[in-house]
């Protein structure tokens, strides 16, 4: 099971870092529509968003779908971490405090 838990971990670590790129990209100016959507970012980012998707599918074989909705909760963790480092954002206490009411919602309503 050990192996399976990892598996979704890091399928969340790979959505979250989709998202940072599709964040980067969207704050970028384009010429054009087409190039606002056909970019090598959006486009790789998308492509990561199928992997995860995949992986995700594979790792609840083998991890019940109460730990699933524990795992996914750690995309929480992720996302202000990766945004911090990567898009130079601001980890206020509020989003700390948000994402824990949110972790902690999450747990309560598992037990």
């Amino acid at each position: 099971m050990l192996k399976f838990i990892l598996i979704f971990l890091v399928s969340v670590l790979i959505s979250s870092i989709s998202q940072i790129i599709l964040k980067k990209s969207a704050v970028k100016k384009y010429d054009s529509v087409i190039k606002e959507y056909l970019n090598v970012r959006v486009i790789c980012a998308y492509t990561m968003f199928f992997l995860s998707t995949l992986l995700t599918m594979y790792a609840y074989t083998g991890v019940p779908l109460t730990l699933g909705a524990l795992l996914e909760s750690v995309g929480y963790i992720y996302i202000p971490v990766l945004s911090f480092f990567f898009i130079k954002e601001k980890i206020t206490p509020r989003m700390v405090l948000g994402s824990l009411f949110i972790i902690c919602g999450i747990i309560v309503y598992n037990l």
